[in-house]
């Protein structure tokens, strides 16, 4: 499932296309939004936002489109005209004078309002948005410092969207890696500073990723693989991905392994088990 980087990307990108649209057209599946295309046509979209991995089209007049992907939805950008032929089955699309936005196999699709918006089951639950640009890390530190957290494993607390919202399975390996913590670990059994530690790691690595396209390796190490040939998937990740490779700093093989219920990968020397996770070497 795409993580905060690349769901803010994605709303980047339809922002790019509709923001200040009136669509000349509104199509939908059977079943979604029944009757709602009059409702949208011609009104003029006012901005696209992510807010943890939902995506939020807001009308003029106050008429919001909620939509979340889950695992297999997809939002592509068409030039005008007809949408071409998909293997995916298309939900909708909004048709403008310079292209169409198409939203493909997602299943959660809702028109709100701003009341209706904030006392959603999905959006009410959700921490502080991690990629919001005055997100800062005293604002993350103080969240995960709280003690109702103190005795949640490392691995499953900060991919709590009700702890910090945006952050998946691969930015929690990267910033654990990056703060040489094990998975396992609980933040009440580890040093004071350890979650201005994580709050730190989260934004910078968050932040990375969304400038570059999904790269939390150091960037000069990743420029240089390139230059050598690496693909991007080869070049992009500390430790994600990267099970039975040297680690960049030790040399130690990576781990993969489920750590709390969650599958994740490590550096065994740098994120040992058995300490109260010091910063890597």
């Amino acid at each position: 499932m795409p993580e905060g980087p690349e769901i803010r990307r994605a709303a980047d990108r339809l922002a790019a296309l509709l923001a200040g649209c009136r669509p000349e057209r509104v199509e939908m599946a059977p079943g979604v939004l029944p009757g709602m295309e009059r409702r949208l046509q011609g009104r003029r979209i006012v901005d696209v936002s992510a807010r943890g991995k939902a995506l939020l089209t807001r009308f003029e007049g106050g008429t919001i489109l909620y939509t979340h992907n889950q695992l297999y939805g997809r939002w592509e950008i068409h030039p005008p005209g007809p949408i071409p032929p998909s293997s995916r089955a298309l939900r909708l699309a909004i048709h403008c004078r310079e292209g169409a936005a198409a939203l493909y196999s997602a299943t959660e699709i809702e028109l709100l309002d701003e009341e209706r918006l904030a006392a959603h089951p999905y959006l009410a639950r959700l921490g502080p948005e991690l990629l919001d640009p005055a997100m800062e890390e005293r604002t993350i530190a103080e969240r995960l410092a709280l003690p109702r957290f103190g005795r949640r494993c490392l691995m499953g607390l900060l991919q709590d969207q009700s702890v910090v919202a945006g952050l998946g399975n691969y930015l929690c390996c990267e910033i654990l890696f990056d703060c040489g913590l094990h998975p396992s670990g609980r933040l009440g059994t580890l040093p004071e500073e350890t979650p201005v530690r994580l709050a730190a790691s989260a934004l910078r690595l968050a932040r990375q990723s969304y400038r570059t396209a999904g790269i939390t390796n150091d960037l000069r190490r990743a420029a240089a693989l390139e230059k050598r040939g690496a693909s991007f998937e080869a070049r992009r990740f500390l430790v994600y991905r990267r099970g039975g490779l040297p680690c960049y700093r030790c040399g130690t093989p990576i781990e993969k392994g489920r750590y709390c219920g969650r599958m994740g990968y490590l550096c065994p020397r740098c994120q040992p088990a058995n300490q109260a996770g010091g910063a890597a070497p």
